[in-house]
């Protein structure tokens, strides 16, 4: 069983996201780094980071598309 404690230091959806973003950038606290090996999902962060990485790829294109216009 969980103990309270344990539950209030998962991480939410927020803080999934930051945390990739975070990564992507190349900026993440050693704080949130250590909150995210010991008390995230594998499975959140890696979904997290397909959307993240496929938002950032579709924007760049819609960019190109827009400049090369």
């Amino acid at each position: 069983m969980e103990q309270p404690e344990d539950k209030a230091k998962k991480p939410n959806l927020i803080a999934v996201i930051g945390s990739v973003m975070s990564a992507a950038f190349g900026v993440q606290s050693s704080k949130n780094r250590e909150r995210d090996f010991t008390h995230g999902k594998f499975r959140n962060y890696v979904i997290t980071a397909i959307i993240f990485v496929g938002l950032f790829i579709a924007s760049v294109f819609t960019v190109v598309q827009i400049v090369l216009k």
